[in-house]
């Protein structure tokens, strides 16, 4: 079945590419796991296609973005009509853009996700393209609001929540998230000259560019490290007090997600800040032996 093909799609996109954000979302009941996948795989392929664009121009990379929107916009379209819609398969890519949307389609005749939010995600993946500083942290704030916490906010609908501030809490998740991404993946990040620490933090603890473009590790380093680390943890604080606000069902698998994707923090720390040396993260024993107290904390909401 046609459907069912496409959300197996989904499924093994978020698979290989998000393994903590699969690894929770298993936990989650069918109805509700298959449009999660559905969400994260469009997330990925909008990254893929401004990526794989960005290497020709940043014309191409918008061009892509583009095409996407079109394509989104007559889903929305069609699932409010209810038209058929046909999305011309022509070659492999397509037609992986197009299993996507068919899984949009479906999911979206059940859950309201409101069609800014995906629009948005686009938005922040194509600032990539041009914008490699942040001066601010507040201007570092809105990207990841736009590449994370719209995600959070998308799956919100799915998750399935009666009170509205449950939405600031999917929001503060997201930028907790974004910021361990961000503090995770610094020297890759250099390795394309982008810095998303913001400018104001760096002269704030005397860092200079080269010095992280250099993996140089120092005691200003080391104080900036703490400082970001401390901010993301804030945000982490805040967003589990949402927890208790979803529906039963979908809690363990967002404090799961919540506590492993914190935990490279910890894996940071115990590295002594120096992410030049070894990228920080979880491996499968750790986010398997997690399980337990995890669950045992999520009962008691």
């Amino acid at each position: 079945m046609e459907i069912e093909a496409a959300y197996k799609y989904c499924e093994s996109v978020t698979k290989i590419h998000a393994k903590t954000f699969y690894f929770a979302a298993k936990f989650l009941p069918e109805q509700k796991r298959k449009p999660i996948y559905a969400v994260y795989a469009l997330c990925r392929h909008v990254d893929d296609a401004v990526d794989e664009a960005e290497i020709s121009s940043e014309a191409r990379a918008i061009e892509a973005v583009e095409n996407w929107k079109a394509k989104l916009d007559e889903v929305y379209k069609s699932e409010s009509n209810e038209e058929n819609s046909q999305y011309g398969i022509q070659n492999k890519n397509s037609k992986n853009q197009d299993l996507v949307l068919i899984a949009w389609k479906d999911l979206l005749k059940k859950y309201k996700i409101p069609q800014n939010l995906p629009l948005e995600l686009m938005k922040g993946v194509l600032q990539d393209t041009h914008v490699k500083r942040y001066e601010t942290f507040e201007e570092l704030y809105v990207y990841c609001w736009r590449v994370a916490s719209t995600v959070g906010l998308m799956s919100s609908e799915i998750f399935g929540y009666e009170k509205p501030e449950t939405l600031e809490y999917a929001e503060a998740l997201g930028i907790a998230m974004q910021l361990t991404n961000i503090l995770r993946d610094i020297k890759e990040d250099a390795a394309m000259s982008r810095i998303y620490l913001p400018q104001e933090d760096l002269r704030r603890f005397n860092i200079t560019e080269r010095q992280i473009f250099d993996g140089e590790i120092n005691t200003d380093f080391t104080e900036l490290m703490k400082f970001q680390v401390a901010r993301a943890r804030k945000y982490y604080e805040k967003s589990y007090k949402g927890i208790a606000l979803l529906e039963k069902d979908a809690r363990f698998t967002v404090l799961l997600a919540l506590r492993i994707y914190s935990r490279i923090l910890n894996e940071i720390e115990r590295q002594k800040y120096d992410v030049f040396r070894k990228r920080a993260g979880t491996n499968l024993r750790q986010k398997i032996f997690s399980i337990p107290r995890v669950w045992l904390e999520a009962k008691k909401f």
